[in-house]
């Protein structure tokens, strides 16, 4: 079994993906505007299910938006509900006042 690796993808469709012998198991799609990040969709394979991976891309996302100073927009059902059931963690990077 390969190395699962998390990376960003910068060709227009922007998202952090894990692959495993390069099939794609799991991805969470973003886009970056300024120093706001908004996530919209967090997707993880039936196959790869109860693995983590979700919280993989989760971590591989925070970790991005503090070391590029962003503020992180969750449109993502999973990523809100993070956020909200583990606000301590993410009250740096997470931008409550949208409307």
């Amino acid at each position: 079994m390969e190395e699962v690796s998390i990376e960003l993808l910068e060709n227009g469709q922007q998202a952090f993906v894990i692959k495993e012998k390069e099939e794609k198991l799991a991805e969470m799609v973003m886009a970056v505007s300024g120093n706001t990040m908004t996530v919209y969709h967090t997707e993880v394979l039936p196959i790869a299910e109860g693995r983590g991976l979700g919280k993989l891309l989760l971590k591989a996302m925070a970790d991005h938006a503090r070391q590029n100073r962003l503020k992180v927009i969750p449109l993502c059902v999973f990523v809100q509900a993070q956020f909200k059931r583990h606000p301590e963690l993410y009250a740096d990077i997470w931008q409550k006042d949208t409307a």
